[in-house]
């Protein structure tokens, strides 16, 4: 059992350090094709789920005498990122060789961009909670080819630590990927956790706005590392980072960030360093653990990709990629807002929630604005907090529409519809068939419903004269009884109805 970790009190650490912070997102483009190889791409939407191994092509196995070719719709998509990002876009990029030893892609080295990157010197507006923008800067977003993945087996949890064996999956090597680097973030102070949270929301925006990812972070199309080092109070070095790996979540991004602040802070208080190293965060215990050394550029041999000519994109394409852009997140939120008829509370429960995207096609898929936001953040959330997981990889916003179709056509209670969405996230169907599996439909034949009424009447004879009387809440003890008798599938409006209408006569 690894031993308890120390940490420090978040305002005690913030009193003593400065944290200094700094991100690196890796985006998973949705071409139907990889990176340098005419293999399917599991990151388009048509890919999800393929089996292991039956994505690949010889180039992305790594075998003797494939060569790459480059994906010219990978191209563009990085480019209009680039744009997107306030980016200065080269005018000739090349790509390199980076070599170190990957157990799932074949050839041993990754496929990058190193001196020469396609998109470089940045900057996005990141909103925060209370409405406050900060903005981060951006070195340089460049193209790359993603590493397969390994699953470890035998071993608790997954991880390598104690497994027997490791099978690798190479569907993903291959996948093209734009790496987003920041300069080094300072200022944050107290806001460091939330900063990092809503950095990484704001380039999932950014991309699905451009419609180039699927940017699932569960899925891992979108992948956060967090560099995070602390410097004393009043001290001009920097001090030494750590990057907290992978971290798949904008809510984990957010504890990842708090948690190695308390844990340099901690270190350094009594008298030790800080081991420039990746660290893995767990989901499960809310804590990072060391992975390998940090390696420094010199390590990884970088040279010049021999088999690939220079990108070199013509000044007519640049610009009219940057014509097709869309708006920037923040415009789009605000045109939302305003087109949603939300209030400012309203509005911020939404993007706090990391859930603009959800909504916003939740109400392209025919549900009211309001409808689609008391799902997401209320039950949807809900249950993901209750799970563990974040709300969009619960369930889809197609689903959710055609869910408040059903309550918007009688067919569904409030009640009725939390039971249906619960399937859905279970994996039971789309909502009708859920509806029709387990019989939930509301029963709106006024034969059974007043069958019942009568029944309950029969066991209060007293109600009727009560209500008769002017004491109409006496209705209730009866729509009660009925409601229960239909096991909850009536509408208790038209119950009532009924209940005054027999009360009448």
């Amino acid at each position: 059992m690894a031993a308890k970790v120390a940490l420090m009190d978040f305002d005690a650490a913030l009193e003593m350090f400065e944290p200094v912070l700094g991100f690196e997102v890796h985006v998973e483009l949705n071409t139907r094709t990889k990176m340098f190889s005419p293999a399917a791409n599991p990151a388009h939407p048509d890919n999800h789920g393929a089996a292991p191994n039956t994505l690949v092509a010889p180039v992305d196995m790594g075998l003797p005498g494939a060569l790459p070719v480059v994906n010219e719709t990978a191209i563009r998509s990085s480019i209009s990122l680039g744009l997107a990002l306030g980016c200065s876009i080269a005018p000739s990029s090349r790509f390199a060789r980076k070599n170190y030893f990957y157990p799932d892609l074949g050839k041993n080295y990754q496929i990058s961009q190193y001196d020469e990157p396609i998109a470089f010197e940045g900057a996005v507006e990141v909103e925060l909670s209370d409405g406050t923008t900060v903005t981060v800067d951006i070195e340089r977003a460049h193209m790359e080819e993603d590493a397969g993945k390994l699953t470890h087996m035998g071993g608790a949890a997954g991880r390598i630590q104690g497994a027997e064996y490791s099978l690798v999956d190479y569907n993903r090597a291959g996948v093209p990927l734009v790496e987003i680097v920041t300069k080094p973030i300072f200022g944050a102070e107290h806001r460091a956790p939330e900063i990092a949270k809503a950095y990484v929301q704001t380039i999932r925006d950014i991309v699905i706005g451009l419609g180039i990812s699927e940017a699932r972070l569960e899925r891992g199309n979108l992948r956060c590392d967090a560099n995070v080092s602390l410097r004393p109070r009043g001290q001009e070095k920097l001090g030494t980072r750590t990057e907290t790996k992978n971290v798949n979540s904008m809510r984990s991004v957010e504890r990842a960030v708090r948690y190695e602040i308390q844990r340099q802070a901690a270190i350094l208080a009594a008298g030790g360093t800080i081991t420039q190293e990746t660290r893995h965060w767990h989901e499960d215990t809310g804590t990072t653990s060391p992975g390998r050394p940090k390696s420094d550029a010199d390590d990884y041999r970088y040279f010049p990709e021999p088999d690939l000519l220079p990108v070199a994109p013509s000044l007519a394409l640049i610009e009219q990629l940057r014509a097709a852009l869309p708006e920037p997140p923040a415009a789009r939120r605000r045109r939302l807002q305003g087109e949603w008829g939300f209030t400012d509370l309203e509005f911020q429960d939404v993007v706090n929630g990391g859930l603009l995207a959800e909504v916003d096609a939740t109400v392209a898929a025919g549900a009211a604005p309001a409808s689609a936001r008391k799902w997401w953040t209320g039950e949807v959330s809900r249950i993901a907090n209750a799970r563990g997981a974040e709300p969009q990889s619960l369930v889809a916003p197609a689903d959710v529409a055609a869910l408040q179709q059903l309550v918007d056509a009688g067919t569904l209670t409030d009640k009725l519809a939390r039971q249906v969405l619960e399937g859905m996230i279970d994996g039971e169907g789309s909502p009708q068939q859920i509806v029709d599996a387990r019989g939930l439909a509301v029963v709106s034949d006024d034969g059974a419903l007043i069958a019942a009424i009568d029944e309950a009447l029969a066991a209060q004879p007293d109600v009727l004269a009560k209500i008769r009387d002017g004491k109409v809440q006496a209705a209730g003890a009866v729509i009660g009884a009925v409601m229960k008798a239909m096991r909850g599938q009536a509408d208790a409006a038209r119950v009532r109805e009924l209940v005054l209408e027999r009360a009448a006569q």
